[in-house]
């Protein structure tokens, strides 16, 4: 057993140098296509700039912009400083913030300290983080009785087939994922979120988790940290052959928002989100919040707690300028601003909602059972 915590211990710690280091690795890959999107300028906004309201609510809380720092890492001696300088940014700019997984606590107990953010960003909303194919067969009493200690305002269940299927260590059972959500919606004390890890949430998919009592679904597509690419740098030169061919793999993130806008008040966009004019479009597309992970953690892994404010201040500061440039003086009203969307991204989304239909109504076992 203890040799298996400090295997995960050891992992966590190689994630968050994998993904810190820019200059020796690289981790990003795909398109979010949000570059096919232009906001339509408005030379008369008839808006002043102290007019601007960036405040919005998330998980029923007030919050200073649709703005999240999404869930990274934890469980290492550097992953848990960085948690710490995480939490203390997200309370200071007035912004949610997620924990790394806490899968590690079900075995290592003792690094609970790592994922207590909720003491340090006690005024805005914190969610905890635990794997999708941890629910499968599971009784969920354990995590249930761990979401209460952490004080979590909601439990976010990330799910990352992508990472899983090359990580030699990775589940490999993904069946019955989706009733042990539906289950987790049904106990949990908190609200229930469910994201991806960089490769998208259609339409399909995102209908089903609503359905079946989730709160926010964050598409999380790609275009940012491809975690196929980060197993791949912990790889041998075989396996290595293999990960490479999944560079480009996902839902760009701008097609999954916009594919899924039926479901408002519902979508959160991450993946690939790196600047305040990343988050301007993607709330323009319909997302009520977006989350950023690798920027928060190269900035404070580089410049520490000033790092990661100056980020969180730049972005508001896009943010409330592209609102006075589109004539939005409400978060709400940005929602309704016009865009101008290339004919790839359009024939995109449009086409992957076509499939979606296409394949009916989603409920556990059904590729599998089409496929038998």
């Amino acid at each position: 057993m203890g040799r298996n915590n400090d295997a995960i211990t050891e992992r966590k710690a190689q994630h968050l140098d994998i993904c810190s280091d820019a200059e020796h690795y690289e981790v990003e890959g795909g398109s979010t296509l949000l570059d096919d999107l232009r906001f339509v300028h408005r030379a008369l906004p008839e808006v002043n700039e102290a007019d601007v309201d960036l405040r919005t609510s998330f998980l029923d809380t007030a919050v200073s912009m649709p703005v999240f720092i999404s869930s990274m890492t934890g469980g290492s001696a550097e992953g848990y400083r960085v948690n710490r300088l995480l939490a203390q940014i997200a309370q200071d700019a007035g912004i949610p913030v997620g924990t790394g997984s806490i899968r590690i606590l079900f075995r290592k107990p003792e690094v609970i300290d790592h994922f207590m953010l909720k003491r340090i960003a006690s005024r805005v909303p914190v969610f905890a983080n635990i794997g999708g194919v941890q629910l499968v067969d599971q009784v969920h009493g354990p995590l249930l009785e761990l979401i209460k200690r952490l004080e979590v305002d909601a439990v976010a269940v990330h799910l990352n087939p992508g990472q899983e299927i090359v990580q030699p260590e990775g589940d490999r059972v993904f069946r019955g994922v989706l009733d042990g959500i539906a289950r987790l919606c049904d106990q949990s004390p908190v609200p229930v979120i469910v994201k991806e890890t960089g490769f998208g949430i259609g339409p399909r998919e995102a209908t089903a988790l609503v359905d079946r009592g989730v709160r926010y679904v964050d598409v999380a597509g790609s275009g940012g940290t491809n975690w196929i690419t980060v197993e791949r740098h912990r790889m041998d030169d075989a396996d290595r052959a293999v990960a490479a061919e999944f560079a480009d793999w996902g839902i760009p993130t701008a097609v999954a928002v916009a594919a899924t806008r039926s479901l408002p008040g519902r979508i959160l966009a991450s993946g690939g989100i790196r600047s305040g004019m990343d988050v301007a479009k993607a709330i323009a597309l319909g997302a009520e919040a977006a989350g950023l992970a690798l920027p928060f953690a190269r900035a404070v892994v580089s410049d520490g707690y000033e790092g990661g404010l100056a980020l969180a201040e730049r972005i508001r500061a896009v943010l409330r300028s592209v609102m006075v440039l589109t004539g939005a003086s409400t978060i709400a009203a940005l929602r309704r601003a016009p865009m101008i969307r290339s004919e790839r991204f359009a024939q995109m989304t449009a086409t992957l909602r076509e499939a979606d239909a296409a394949a009916g109504d989603l409920a556990a076992g059904d590729l599998a059972a089409g496929d038998a």
